[in-house]
């Protein structure tokens, strides 16, 4: 490797092409940036032109010394304004993406205008972002954008299917009472099948998701060096089983707020947005009227969808509550058609309700109006979440987020979860139980709790602040 003596540090980062993976990364890019490293961010072709059609051609023109490369994702070329379908996206990229991912640091290295690549930092799930570094013969890092305790669920892959458990012999499985049986994993206590992330769920042996998700943990260990996207406090157990496996581990979380106490420039912010949907800002001047901790706010992130009757049937609970929300409702959150809500129910939330297809969520969370929290325990929003003391009830949907609703519901002890099956008296109950009810405000206490812990890693001498210093060291700039 090149001596970083003499020259400006350029730090790769390759993330996985999804909302959910893309944020993340790009707050682990503003830190490294923060510390002096020329950056190249690498997107792909589709969420590059996505990235255009929300926030306009500023949005990919980035600083001198924080750069916007793209690579194409292997799929068939499209237009549409929607998370790709994942299991071909993670078939693809593994199969088609590091001859592309080679040619670009080929282009980088002999480009005059920029440093010569000296590290890169790879999602977990684009592992061969790893293997081009050992190629070129730079140091590199892994990122895993998901929670900590999946990534160990994902490990206990191998073990389930040498032990000829998964894939389960027929589909009986999903009604005989098999996900209810418990499951021993290392670090992880009160664990059931149901909770272990949803890709064991299948009768396929050649299914996709079950052998990638397999294949990429055990690989992303291998290799060693892995940041986590979370806190030493939150996920202690875990973590530690995880050390004693891998040398290298460092939680580093959560990024948004360590972004903040870092002091990364408020020009970042602005011009370094990786939001691939248009975010309606007008939601905050409303949530600007209503009072403290008063309003749900409700959203599935960027991946869920759900059926007409479910979204029909969450629309009157959140009506029947009686609570203020402010409502994400995704053009595509429907499968196979546009999410159009009854005109009965728009006339009932008059005043109080709020729907819109996109926000900013950290600034939502953050916003004192703001009392609970929806959601589809997407890793993301939990860790947001966490930050800002905001409990949660939980709806998870598939891979990682039936594990971080246990979690949030047991371990962490913030958040209560709703049927899968969720019916509007349902949504109505929960809504008003954890807003006004005696174990409402057990979890909005415990939530708190965890906000201070958050807040406590992220300042001078937290945890994660020394582990981002001793990452850049140890890794990144090690000779």
């Amino acid at each position: 490797m090149r001596s970083t003596g003499s020259t400006v540090p350029h730090a790769v980062c390759l993330p996985f092409p999804a909302q959910g993976h893309i944020n993340p990364m790009m707050q682990l890019a503003k830190l490294l940036h923060s510390r002096g490293f020329h950056i190249t961010f690498v997107n792909s072709e589709f969420n590059h032109r996505r990235l255009i059609r929300s926030r306009g051609e500023e949005a990919v023109k980035g600083l001198p010394d924080f750069q916007f490369e793209t690579i194409p994702d292997g799929l068939p070329p499209s237009d549409a304004d929607a998370t790709q379908p994942v299991p071909p996206l993670c078939d693809s990229t593994r199969r088609t993406c590091f001859k592309p991912f080679m040619e670009l640091l080929s282009k980088l290295n002999s480009s005059p205008h920029v440093p010569p690549v000296t590290c890169i930092v790879a999602d977990g799930i684009m592992n061969f972002g790893t293997k081009a570094a050992q190629l070129i013969g730079v140091p590199y890092v892994q990122l895993w954008t998901s929670s900590t305790v999946s990534f160990m669920g994902y490990l206990h892959y191998k073990e389930l299917v040498q032990s000829a458990i998964v894939p389960f012999k027929d589909e009986h499985f999903v009604s005989d009472g098999t996900l209810e049986k418990p499951i021993d994993i290392p670090g992880m206590s009160n664990m059931r099948f149901k909770d272990v992330p949803t890709f064991i769920r299948t009768t396929d042996p050649k299914d996709i998701m079950l052998n990638f998700a397999m294949k990429i943990s055990q690989e992303c260990l291998k290799s060693s060096s892995i940041i986590f996207h979370t806190f030493e406090e939150l996920d202690k157990e875990v973590l530690q089983v995880l050390a004693d496996k891998s040398p290298n581990i460092y939680a580093i979380g959560p990024l948004a707020s360590l972004c903040r106490n870092l002091n990364v420039p408020k020009i970042q912010d602005d011009l370094l947005n990786s939001s691939l949907w248009k975010e309606d800002t007008s939601c905050i001047e409303w949530l600007n009227t209503m009072e403290s901790n008063s309003v749900v706010y409700v959203n599935y992130g960027s991946v869920t969808m759900m059926s007409k009757h479910h979204l029909k049937e969450f629309a009157w609970g959140l009506a029947n509550s009686k609570y203020p929300f402010l409502w994400i409702v995704r053009p595509d959150v429907v499968m196979g058609e546009s999410a159009i809500l009854p005109k009965e129910f728009m006339e009932e939330i008059k005043g109080r309700g709020f729907i819109t297809s996109w926000c900013p969520q950290q600034q939502v969370l953050s916003h004192p109006a703001v009392g609970l929290f929806l959601t589809h325990c997407g890793w993301n929003s939990i860790l947001e979440a966490v930050s800002e003391g905001v409990p949660l009830i939980c709806w998870p949907f598939f891979a990682d987020q039936q594990t971080n609703c246990r979690y949030a519901c047991t371990t962490w002890g913030t958040a209560m979860e709703i049927n899968p099956d969720a019916k509007r008296g349902d949504v109505e109950s929960l809504v008003r139980e954890m807003m006004e009810g005696d174990d409402g405000q057990r979890l909005r206490q415990k939530a708190l709790e965890w906000k201070k812990k958050a807040e406590a890693a992220v300042n001078n001498g937290g945890s994660s602040v020394i582990n981002f210093d001793r990452m850049i060291k140890e890794i990144l700039c090690h000779n």
